[in-house]
């Protein structure tokens, strides 16, 4: 499982770092959002980047081939939450753990999904394009994806659903098929949602019904719906070029007069915006990016297609989710419940990270020379 072939200068210390300072900047962002949880998120960070470090040493073709098992575990586990998970707001997302923890399978889910297809492409490759294996592909990410829609969580399942489309195509999906999929998806995709904003429609609950409408007419919702996030514009605008300070004190922030609920989690763009300015937020977003193309640029050098998929689908999971998360606080999206990769608070989503980079990183040290 360890191979003792590894070369230190094969080992990706760019990418380490490149973490590294946007958990930095997450965890002094945490604090001033919510103080209390910030001890909670440094934690998550050095407990994230030792797990980090010690599964880039393990052997990755030698881990996949626990895949069915990390299938089923993945399914039990979204399963159980539905039955026994802790509820808030509507959802049933989570577990409750002593200490004040909490455990949201939903956020694992997406690593075990990517490693599952990696193994799983890899060894029918030569028949991708097939009808009988492209089908079981849908059908092995449809289980996971239902099981996530119905919890409910509407955002993670369009981003399950968005990577199962980058895990295809790096895997090898023939462009015919990617095209003849696009001509038909993308105008039932656009009548659905159609059908779905109608009084009485049942493919989205109130409440997700209500954030679309809110995104598409927010002077109706401006006092309700739409509140957050023109709180969330002001506040960014607010800071300008070099933000109102760290932790200020000042009367006039938005964050300081609690108009933005779950600062900490999704809205914690607004805070970078408001305390660090342009400086600060462009400075996120470049780190994200960064992050992004660096595992592109490691998948296209993998040694093997399970490692492209792999490196492929976590620099797409840290670009879309960042793309998502700050197009809702800068309000060109409609209100979801993602979190900024490696900033906002969330221990699984950090942790759940930190193993998929550790993967990155072990793909990465065997990549072809």
């Amino acid at each position: 499982m360890f191979n003792k072939g590894y070369r230190i200068r094969n080992y990706d210390f760019k990418l380490i770092l490149l973490i590294l300072a946007l958990s930095t900047i997450g965890v002094f962002a945490v604090g001033s959002a919510q103080p209390s949880v910030q001890q909670k998120q440094l934690l998550g960070v050095i407990a994230g980047t030792f797990l980090m470090v010690v599964i880039s040493l393990f052997d990755y073709t030698v881990l996949l081939k626990l895949y069915w098992l990390m299938y089923l575990g993945n399914l039990v586990l979204l399963l159980l939450v539905r039955y026994l998970g802790y509820e808030t707001k509507g959802a049933q997302r989570w577990f409750q753990i002593p200490g004040g923890f909490r455990f949201q399978p939903s956020e694992t889910a997406k690593i075990l999904l990517i490693l599952f297809f990696a193994q799983f492409i890899m060894k029918h490759i030569e028949k991708l394009n097939t009808f009988r294996i492209i089908a079981l592909c849908v059908f092995f990410a449809a289980v996971p994806w239902y099981l996530i829609y119905k919890q409910p969580d509407l955002s993670t399942s369009i981003v399950v659903l968005a990577l199962f489309c980058i895990i295809m195509f790096a895997g090898g999906l023939s462009f015919k098929v990617i095209f003849g999929v696009l001509a038909v998806a993308v105008p039932a995709l656009a009548l659905l949602v159609a059908l779905a904003l109608q009084p009485n429609s049942t493919v989205l609950t109130n409440n997700q019904r209500g954030r679309i409408l809110a995104f598409i007419y927010p002077e109706q919702y401006a006092t309700t719906t739409a509140y957050q996030q023109l709180n969330s514009v002001t506040a960014i605008a607010s800071g300008m070029l070099d933000g109102k300070g760290y932790k200020n004190n000042e009367i006039t922030s938005v964050k300081n007069g609690n108009f933005i609920s779950e600062a900490q989690t999704d809205f914690i763009f607004a805070v970078i915006g408001e305390e660090f300015g342009f400086k600060g937020s462009i400075t996120v977003i470049l780190l994200e990016m960064l992050i992004t193309l660096e595992c592109i640029h490691i998948a296209r050098r993998a040694r093997d297609p399970a490692g492209t998929i792999i490196a492929a689908s976590m620099g797409g999971l840290v670009g879309i989710q960042a793309f998502i998360n700050i197009g809702v606080a800068t309000f060109i999206l409609p209100t979801t419940g993602l979190t900024l990769p490696f900033v906002s608070y969330g221990l699984t989503s950090l942790m759940s990270l930190f193993i998929g980079m550790g993967f990155v990183l072990n793909v990465r040290l065997q990549a072809k020379r």
